[in-house]
């Protein structure tokens, strides 16, 4: 019997049988997981090959600037591609302020105690609540209570819809990018005899923005895909029109995507999946630009 051999038949006989049992449960659920997430990057490269083949062929010029059409060869995605960049526009305007004021106010001037405990943890059970029950609440306020201000059915009613939706993400993001600003950039401008909102504004903003800019980006990235909220609201399954204004009816490319899937023609299938790559496309360059901003002005400190 060899050394290692030998030191491995010691090894075992001297540890407790409990700890073997440990060790081997430790080493499968190990496997386990492995196989779990190679067998769900399996299934998404699947289904990634399976859309590009089906969908490929239908991305040409005329895809991209002309309407929908009841004739899968005439039809495009202007209208929904259109009213995805109108809403996004509108989101990212009404929900960056708001998210990063709430934060800056949580942070830098909310005094601890039971009342901001309130608040955190309302803001957090609120990033949980699924997107259906703030369709419903865009309904009943952005739609019939507002309507008259809106537009009812309108880009700007699904804007508002989906800035209540991942104002809470963007909140929490915001308060991490501006808790990791140290202590002692504060500290350094109160000792210079600055004021607090000069302290925030000219070195903790500064410092956290590049962090703010990466969890709004993502917030987004989450809110381009959304259907539920914009189906309660009204957003249109089918127009032959791009919207001109925030008061216009509009559609976006998910609901574009779930009505040519809910065809029984089999071109509006391909159809489907040339809109799903597009989409994609603008999914991941989202995310894209997020990681250059986090590795572009990230700072250690």
């Amino acid at each position: 019997m060899t050394g290692e051999a030998h030191a491995a038949v010691e090894f075992q006989l001297s540890t407790p049988p409990d700890l073997v049992r440990r060790r081997r449960m430790g080493r499968i659920f190990e496997l386990a997981c492995l196989v779990t997430a190679a067998a769900g990057v399996v299934v998404l490269a699947v289904l990634l090959v399976d859309v590009i083949v089906d969908g490929a062929g239908w991305l040409n010029r005329t895809f991209f600037t002309r309407p929908p059409s009841r004739i899968p060869t005439r039809a495009g995605i202007l209208p929904a591609l259109a009213g995805t960049i109108w809403l996004m526009s509108l989101v990212a305007l009404i929900s960056f302020p708001l998210g990063v004021a709430a934060a800056v106010y949580l942070e830098e001037y909310a005094e601890k105690g039971w009342l901001q405990t309130i608040i955190q943890t309302n803001i957090a059970n609120l990033a949980g609540v699924p997107s259906i029950v703030y369709g419903i609440l865009g309904l009943a306020v952005f739609v019939r209570w507002m309507g008259g201000l809106t537009g009812g059915r309108s880009v700007l009613s699904g804007a508002l819809t989906i800035s209540l939706l991942i104002l809470p993400v963007l909140i929490i993001a915001a308060q991490e990018a501006i808790r990791a600003v140290p202590n002692s950039i504060r500290d350094a401008s109160y000792g210079l005899g600055a004021t607090k909102w000069q302290t925030v504004r000219h070195h903790v903003l500064p410092n956290a923005l590049p962090g703010i800019l990466t969890g709004t980006i993502l917030a987004l990235s989450r809110a381009i895909g959304e259907t539920a909220p914009l189906i309660m609201i009204g957003a249109l399954t089918f127009i032959a029109f791009t919207p001109e204004g925030p008061r216009d009816a509009f559609t976006v490319l998910p609901i574009q995507i779930f009505n040519w899937v809910s065809r029984p023609q089999d071109d509006f299938r391909h159809l489907a999946a040339a809109a799903i790559i597009v989409l994609l496309v603008l999914l991941l360059s989202m995310n894209a630009l997020a990681i250059w901003l986090r590795n572009r002005y990230e700072k250690e400190w």
